[in-house]
């Protein structure tokens, strides 16, 4: 499954292949995948072939993140608190890809309902890197990145709240495209952090992301945050011409001398972004170094985490097993929730449910939430500000390559959360995003992250579509996995 949606919607359209012969070739490699790399809860082995129409998804099989309410299908959010939960509905933009004719044939493997970046949490184990075992995919949608970069399919479904689509595919060496806040619905999407949450897409090329979420995408009136987007048009509009287009870079995000005692695969990782800009410029872009305050840089992840912990705790404070899920056991209501709770949620999650209750108190509120919303709007007034200017920001994702699982084996480098949580200004504003393959370092892929202004998809994609043709990495599948 190593061609583009284009390329495979023409084999079928010309008979040259069945949908029948994609799905069960999808299973069998989801079966090969989920031996070597772990990246499913769920292969739906009962899945058939579909009818083709003029739709280029349809046919075609696709893998959904499990954090998707998926009619019928287990759908767990990789936690025990969830394991046996099968719901009575889709989620709707997996709804809008059964009308367009897409075949889901499994369910990925994610960090517990989202909250990590590292693809160690899920309650299924560890998702490994499928261009090296002994790496992270990172996360929150890394059975997504990695099915799609080992080659089961031209696409999955990710969720994004910090970087969980866009980090993945930075890790994975493909493609990961997080829309403007609203224009997919989150009804039936886990929530996380509502205000926080976007649904997306990994895919291996730019195209395939903009066919994909062509398709998910659509005011809904059971999401009040969806907004009408039938005039844009994403795959139509990509067309690769990029003159008069400005882009900036963050100096102080960019700059090597900025860290203290750097890694070889850091120095490595910002001279091939640099190389990048300068082909940007050849291409004809007008690309120019911009300066942000360092202190609002710095506040982005504490602000993340402040916001995001007290929004789950939220959203989450229905899983009780009560409802619904494993119930806990007791001598009262209490007790059997304070069971079910303690059993069924990572350690991860309960320190993030304290840290939310912490912030969510009375007495705390404005101290820490309240200060954090504010500074999440001094930073994302400073990106609307950019995006007068500029049509799009660049930058480098991450440190580097994916990352070691044994941290032991993960340098530590002084003042780079910030490199490596920028990605969360994009949630912050609901700014449309993505990420793109751009080289590699010590064999492994690295990513450029491109950044605009709301509602501005389309131009978004085709600045990511120019670079793409030009760096040449498009509908790469991993090496160990060929």
């Amino acid at each position: 499954m190593n061609k583009t949606i284009e390329e495979l919607h023409e084999l079928l359209i010309n008979g040259k292949v069945t949908s029948d012969e994609l799905v069960k070739e999808s299973l069998q490699k989801s079966h090969e995948v989920q031996e070597k790399y772990n990246a499913f809860v769920t292969i739906l082995d009962d899945a058939k072939g579909g009818e083709v129409t003029d739709n280029l998804l349809s046919g075609i099989p696709y893998g959904i993140k499990d954090n998707y309410s998926t009619k019928s299908i287990l759908s767990t959010g990789s936690s025990n608190t969830l394991k046996n939960y099968v719901p009575f509905f889709n989620a709707t933009a997996v709804e809008n890809l059964y009308k367009a004719g897409a075949i889901p044939v499994n369910k990925t493997v994610l960090d517990e309902f989202g909250m990590g970046g590292t693809g160690t949490t899920g309650h299924t184990g560890t998702v490994l890197n499928p261009w090296d075992k002994t790496r992270m995919t990172a996360g929150s949608s890394a059975g997504s990145a990695c099915a799609v970069a080992a080659g089961v399919y031209p696409y999955a479904l990710g969720s994004d709240t910090g970087d969980s689509i866009r980090k993945p595919a930075a890790y994975c060496g493909i493609v990961g495209y997080k829309p403007t806040y609203g224009m997919i619905s989150r009804y039936g999407l886990f929530p996380f952090a509502s205000s926080l949450d976007h649904c997306g897409v990994l895919t291996r090329s730019v195209k395939d992301a903009a066919i994909v979420v062509d398709n998910m995408k659509g005011i809904d009136e059971a999401d009040m945050t969806s907004w009408d987007s039938k005039d844009i048009h994403l795959y139509e509009s990509i067309n690769g011409e990029i003159e008069g287009k400005k882009l900036c870079y963050i100096k102080e995000l960019c700059d090597i001398n900025n860290y203290e005692n750097p890694t070889e695969e850091l120095k490595q990782h910002l001279e091939n972004f640099a190389e990048k800009i300068e082909l940007c410029k050849t291409l004809g872009f007008d690309v120019e170094e911009v300066s942000v305050d360092q202190n609002l840089l710095d506040a982005v992840p504490s602000v993340y985490v402040a916001i995001h912990s007290a929004e789950a705790t939220s959203n989450m404070s229905n899983l009780t097993g009560i409802i619904f899920g494993p119930r806990g056991t007791g001598k009262n209501v209490t007790e059997m929730m304070m069971d079910h709770r303690t059993k069924g949620f990572s350690p991860l999650i309960k320190r993030r449910f304290i840290i939310g209750s912490y912030v969510l108190q009375k007495e705390n509120q404005e101290k820490y939430l309240k200060n954090a919303q504010r500074v999440r709007r001094l930073i994302v007034d400073t990106w609307k500000s950019l995006f007068k200017t500029y049509d799009a920001v660049i930058l480098p994702v991450g440190t580097g390559p994916a990352k070691f699982l044994d941290d032991s084996k993960n340098g530590k480098i002084k003042g780079t959360e910030p490199l490596e949580e920028h990605l969360q200004i994009g949630n912050f504003g609901g700014f449309p995003s993505i990420t793109i393959p751009d080289g590699f370092i010590n064999d492994l892929p690295v990513a450029l992250n491109i950044t605009g202004n709301c509602y501005d998809d389309a131009n978004v994609l085709n600045i990511a579509y120019a670079i793409e043709n030009a760096c040449g990495y498009k509908n790469q599948i991993a090496k160990e996995a060929n």
